[in-house]
């Protein structure tokens, strides 16, 4: 068994998006899933990216905004949604309401997503976690 203390919890920020690891390799001994509760400021992108080896499932918490999918489609994603990305498929996210979006993350297998944060998203070519 293991607790994860709030004082264990990493806190990523970038470009209005703030990403608490509930539960990530730094924390945990898990080897089965990253836990993630994503905050997207009004406005603000969660840049489409995806994850060559890992599927995430988003579940939408508080807020409204669109899925930035690939080939530029998009699609609506409010509070109570979910959403299941396979390996390899192309997400983001855009916050078009008036408060904070925030939708819970589990990601499998686990990624540790501190390096993703550490780049300015705004000018790399590979810029989400």
């Amino acid at each position: 068994m293991e607790i994860i203390r709030r004082t264990e919890i990493a806190s990523f920020t970038n470009g209005g998006v703030a990403s608490e690891q509930l539960l990530f390799p730094e924390n945990s001994q898990s080897q089965r899933v990253t836990i993630t509760r994503v905050t997207v400021a009004p406005g603000a992108k969660n840049p489409p990216h995806a994850h060559a080896a890992s599927e995430q499932v988003w579940v939408a918490l508080r807020g409204s905004g669109i899925l930035l999918l690939g080939g530029a489609t998009t699609a609506p994603f409010a509070e109570g949604d979910v959403v299941r990305f396979a390996e390899g498929d192309v997400h983001g996210l855009e916050n078009t309401g008036s408060v904070g979006f925030i939708y819970l993350s589990v990601t499998s297998p686990p990624i540790n997503f501190r390096g993703a944060y550490a780049v300015d998203w705004r000018t790399s070519s590979n810029n989400a976690p």
